[in-house]
């Protein structure tokens, strides 16, 4: 498979829709599928340093006039004389009475990582890892289907994530991390793990383990020399031809995709090639190791 060739179908359990980096504010973009409970949005970017507010809408529709339902309005203010939070709910073109938050967990010239979960009755916000508030829904969640990101702020990456059994927080995911494989591989089955770059990256390392601990397929990424390659486990490297996609400080999205022959990667949503393992050996494959440069949000296998 060349670079840039498409990945086969991959079912909505697995994949939510590729991450955006670097996207022009005012920016409105459709939630593929709309929202539904264990759904997240990851937002990553910066605040500058004259900032006086900006906000991300979670909307019913992306039309103008006349102006959509806003289920879920999160609206940081830092040019007050005490900088707050307003969550609101926007129906039939009038706002309900104001949920406030007197911290902001925010500030200017500083990065961030802002993560909203949606529960089943609420959405609960985290920054830099931190908790920091929930908003019990007004309007039914199934009727989002829209991202709005407005005002002074600078977005580096937006990714739409599903939750799963290992998720933020979770002992499992602190890297060096192993994670079991019960069956093995098969064809349709995919990997994919969501994380965030460190700031002074060495390595990244994915390791599929046999029952032996063995690892009959590594992919590792070199900070060093920017190339990503597969490796054997006789050390035979074979590079990966293809633009180096992992950044500092940089959301990041790994994909494997097993099919009849092989493995298929994808990473930020972009194909990058194939390496061919026969059947047996992906049955025979029980574990997930997972080592470098990285902070892990989420495994799914």
């Amino acid at each position: 498979m060349s670079p840039g060739e498409k990945l086969d179908p991959i079912p909505d359990t697995f994949i939510l829709q590729p991450p955006v980096f670097h996207p022009v504010v005012p920016y409105v973009t459709t939630i593929f599928g709309g929202l539904r409970a264990g759904k997240m949005v990851m937002l990553q970017g910066e605040v500058p340093l004259g900032a006086r507010r900006f906000q991300v809408d979670f909307q019913c529709g992306c039309s103008l006039h006349p102006r959509p339902d806003i289920a879920i309005h999160f609206n940081p203010r830092f040019h007050t004389t005490k900088p707050h939070v307003i969550c609101n709910t926007l129906y039939q073109g009038r706002w309900q009475a104001e949920a406030r938050w007197p911290q902001v967990a925010l500030q200017r010239g500083s990065g961030f990582l802002i993560l909203f979960l949606f529960g089943n009755e609420e959405m609960k916000v985290s920054v830099n890892g931190q908790h920091f508030l929930h908003y019990r829904y007004r309007l039914p969640l199934s009727r989002v289907d829209t991202l709005g990101i407005f005002g002074d702020i600078v977005v580096t990456a937006v990714g739409f994530l599903n939750t799963s059994p290992f998720l933020l927080g979770s002992p499992r995911l602190e890297v060096p991390c192993s994670l079991p494989l019960p069956r093995g591989l098969w064809p349709g089955q995919v990997i994919v793990l969501r994380g965030l770059v460190l700031p002074e990256p060495k390595d990244f390392m994915l390791r599929l383990l046999d029952e032996a601990a063995r690892a009959p397929v590594t992919l590792r990424a070199s900070f060093a020399d920017r190339t990503l390659a597969w490796v054997s486990r006789w050390g035979q490297k074979r590079l990966i031809s293809a633009p180096f996609l992992f950044y500092p400080q940089r959301f990041f999205e790994v994909l494997l995709l097993c099919q009849e022959g092989g493995l298929k990667l994808a990473l930020n949503g972009q194909a990058l090639g194939a390496t061919a393992l026969d059947q047996q050996a992906l049955e025979r494959l029980r574990g997930l190791h997972i080592s470098g440069s990285v902070q892990l949000y989420s495994v799914h296998h």
